[in-house]
């Protein structure tokens, strides 16, 4: 209804007194007030209550559904357990299942990260592991292998300067491959069976390409024991390579990179392998 009655409040269709009601000649247009919806208030929720386990029902319908006792209470719902319910839990309590894998990955992260345990065991990672070969590859005699194997380099890079060639780079990927090449030598030559092959050079991480030099071969006929300490034993070295045709010609030729490894086998041979690229 549009219009009411000034007098006696009744609604009509339209603005046209006398009202129907009381004769009154004066209507006024209606207003009709939407309900304040923020100001309503319901009033309490309520729900019945078990006596017995305290289960929450949301009509009296008795017995429990829970433990069938026949006795429901009335009481104002409380919302206290949805809000416990609804806390959110700290990382602490959702990472606790999940304690002993975090642990043993930290432990294995450990491992790799001290050096315990070399990258290169994982599969695609590192360098290939060189072959088991009988003798040593470190020290023989009380001489670090690895100190004679720089100095021999030393002595190459003297020899260039002296012949006025270029110098090059020590590769630690070409001494990985030189190292997994001079094993296999002595696997061969130890154990008289052929070795497995050898893996692409590439795959040490070095940054050669193009032709590459590989000479493998004994080029001191003395024992380790021999000689006093590890520059004796890198100058024969270094001298048998220099006194070889095809070495010297590597070893002075316009290369980027070499690397030479020094292996002591059971019988006190001298094995040396040399790279260049």
């Amino acid at each position: 209804m549009k219009w009411r009655c000034t007098w006696c409040g009744k609604p009509h269709e339209t603005n046209d007194p006398p009202c129907d009601n009381c004769g009154h000649g004066s209507f006024e247009r209606a207003v009709v007030r939407e309900p304040d919806l923020e100001t309503v208030d319901t009033g309490p929720a309520y729900v019945w209550t078990c006596t017995d386990c305290g289960r929450d029902h949301v009509k009296n319908s008795p017995p429990c559904s829970r433990c069938g006792n026949p006795t429901l209470e009335k009481r104002e719902q409380d919302y206290a357990d949805v809000e416990r319910d609804l806390e959110t839990p700290s990382w602490l309590e959702v990472a606790k299942p999940y304690a002993p894998i975090i642990a043993v990955l930290a432990v294995v992260i450990g491992l790799f990260a001290t050096g315990v345990v070399p990258l290169s065991m994982l599969p695609g990672i590192g360098t290939p592991t060189p072959p088991d070969a009988p003798g040593d590859g470190e020290v023989a005699a009380g001489l670090d292998l690895e100190t004679v194997e720089t100095e021999i380099y030393d002595r190459l890079e003297d020899e260039r300067q002296t012949e006025d060639a270029p110098t090059r780079a020590y590769d630690e990927g070409l001494a990985a491959f030189a190292e997994y090449r001079n094993r296999q030598i002595v696997v061969a030559h130890v154990e008289d069976r052929e070795p497995d092959d050898l893996p692409e050079l590439s795959d040490f991480g070095t940054s050669c390409s193009g032709d590459v030099a590989i000479g493998s071969s004994q080029v001191v006929a003395d024992a380790p024991a021999a000689y006093e300490n590890e520059s004796e034993l890198a100058a024969a070295v270094a001298s048998g390579l220099l006194e070889n045709r095809a070495y010297r010609a590597e070893a002075l030729a316009d290369r980027d990179a070499e690397a030479v490894d020094v292996h002591v086998g059971p019988d006190d041979e001298v094995f040396v392998t040399y790279v260049a690229c």
